[in-house]
């Protein structure tokens, strides 16, 4: 079943850049409402319960140290068809490969330094959102 809201987060280092602002600017612009959002740091059993998926894999360390380096913005968003119009916004994981205008074309440095993270599926922005958010916190 398709929802209305997805899940970000802008990473360590869009918020070390200094790109909280401009970032959440362009969420905005593209007509998303923000419905949570906080500044928060993530531990290393927070980072690497929330990317276990992955835990197979050769970046998997790489990715928890960096995502534990410094505070992220973590943010659930709400749009109709919010999960695919969120992917279009932030583009390809590549920021080399991502469309002109997208978030990670702007504010992103590297395939490992994306500047933002969007879940890729409603299923997935449910469970992203309920890790980081509790029910009272949503608006």
């Amino acid at each position: 079943m398709a929802t209305n809201r997805t899940f970000t987060m802008l990473k360590p280092d869009a918020v070390e850049n200094g790109h909280i602002g401009a970032i959440l600017e362009k969420i905005n612009a593209s007509g998303f409402r923000i419905v949570a959002l906080k500044l928060t740091q993530m531990t290393t059993a927070d980072a690497q319960a929330f990317y276990a998926i992955h835990n197979e894999r050769p970046f998997f360390n790489d990715l928890v140290e960096f995502m534990t380096r410094g505070p992220i913005v973590a943010a659930i968003l709400e749009k109709e068809n919010a999960v695919e119009d969120f992917r279009t916004l932030i583009g390809a994981t590549n920021p080399a490969e991502a469309a002109e205008g997208t978030i990670r074309k702007l504010f992103a440095a590297s395939i490992g330094e994306n500047a933002v993270h969007g879940s890729d599926s409603d299923e997935n922005a449910a469970i992203e959102g309920a890790f980081h958010f509790s029910g009272r916190e949503m608006f």
